[in-house]
């Protein structure tokens, strides 16, 4: 295998199937796709089974001429790129050692940026374009499509308002053309050597609205709060399960004796927390997304502020803030079990509260009259919002 060889074995796997999210190339197995959260080995001749000199042949194509790449492989035995072929197919690249052999896994990235409605995202989310200032976090585990959701809020961002926006990737994923706003997108590596430096910098950019990929560090989470409290807009990603435990991560990354100053800095700059889960559907046919969505609100500011206790949650604030916009997990997955979307068995196994949710199926909980997505799905309405094809991009 040759570099030459590399752009015709990816067209030829992407050709092997419809929804790929993923290509993988491990020792010892086959090329493989990921198509709805499954690998499937694709034929391809001469590669039935991978061997080291193979991958490490891919992961040389890959990162050609790409210097800083190669040092942060050797040196950290991982690195996030990006890579194209022919100008109109996009992945993310991940390249990680792993028993003295190179694996790579690549993530497709749409060609077009994908909006809210494209997604058919909880219509409220739109309200975040109007948004002056404050921090926007987008949560949940990888491939749960929270840089599907960030671009399509930069987006509408990008066609209502006239704004200076910059965006700091660790690779950069979707490109963003000039519409209303005028966008600069940077990456780490090739514009820059860390989230931090480029946060600190774009303060001096002038931007109304700053995305940062993703608060890694201390010093990152730090320079956005100030970001947001000194009138930016700022969207970033945390890898945390749902929103009282992304409170909790932000609190935990500073000293004990200053827990206090945080919740109210917090409290008081946070406008939304938005977490997401994929869930697999009932019918096998792909997979749909679960929103939770919490909302500064006096409530909830109070509730992060002082803590949380005994009926005074974000859970609770979620439960009973429907008419604000807000949303959790159970009551969504709730509505797609009732309405044969995803099983029972799947929907109690990604649940915040299974227990919990078992009772409200069996009739014996609180009532399930609730809104998902902006649209009621109320004892089992037929009506639902999904999230077509979302996986992280």
């Amino acid at each position: 295998m040759s570099f030459f060889d590399l752009p015709p074995l990816i067209e030829k796997m992407l050709a092997s199937g419809d929804n790929i999210s993923d290509l993988n190339f491990s020792v010892g197995r086959p090329p493989q796709v990921e198509i709805n959260g499954k690998l499937s080995p694709v034929e391809i001749k001469g590669l039935r089974s991978l061997t080291p000199y193979q991958t490490e042949i891919i992961a040389m194509a890959l990162i050609s001429g790409n210097t800083d790449a190669a040092e942060k492989l050797l040196k950290t035995g991982s690195v996030d790129i990006s890579f194209s072929i022919h100008q109109k197919t996009r992945f993310r690249v991940n390249i990680f050692s792993q028993r003295g052999t190179y694996s790579i896994v690549m993530r497709v990235i749409p060609t077009e940026v994908p909006t809210i409605e494209s997604l058919a995202l909880p219509p409220q989310l739109g309200d975040i374009s109007v948004l002056k200032n404050g921090i926007i976090l987008l949560t949940g585990p990888t491939g749960s499509g929270k840089s599907s959701t960030l671009a399509a809020i930069i987006d509408k961002i990008n066609r209502e308002k006239y704004y200076h926006i910059v965006t700091i990737e660790d690779p950069i994923e979707f490109l963003h053309s000039h519409k209303n706003c005028t966008i600069n997108q940077r990456e780490l590596g090739s514009d820059t050597p860390s989230f931090a430096l480029a946060l600190r910098a774009a303060l001096r950019q002038a931007p109304k609205v700053i995305l940062v990929g993703e608060m890694r560090d201390l010093e990152t989470t730090e320079i956005a709060l100030e970001a947001s409290e000194t009138g930016h807009l700022v969207l970033s990603t945390l890898h945390t399960t749902d929103a009282s435990k992304t409170v909790d991560r932000i609190i935990g990354l500073y000293p004990k004796n200053e827990e206090h100053i945080i919740r109210v800095r917090l409290a008081q700059a946070f406008r939304y927390i938005i977490s997401q889960r994929l869930l697999p559907k009932a019918d096998g046919r792909g997979r749909i997304a679960a929103v939770e969505i919490l909302k500064s609100t006096p409530r909830t500011r109070e509730y992060i502020e002082k803590g949380e206790s005994e009926g005074k949650t974000l859970l609770d604030a979620m439960n009973d803030g429907e008419l604000e916009g807000m949303q959790h997990f159970d009551q969504v997955i709730e509505g797609f079990i009732r309405q044969g979307i995803v099983s029972r068995e799947d929907g109690l196994s990604f649940s915040t509260n299974a227990s919990n949710l078992q009772l409200r199926l069996s009739g014996l909980g609180a009532s399930a009259d609730f809104i998902v997505g902006g649209k009621d799905v109320s004892h089992g309405s037929s009506d639902s919002s999904s999230m077509r094809s979302l996986i992280e991009r």
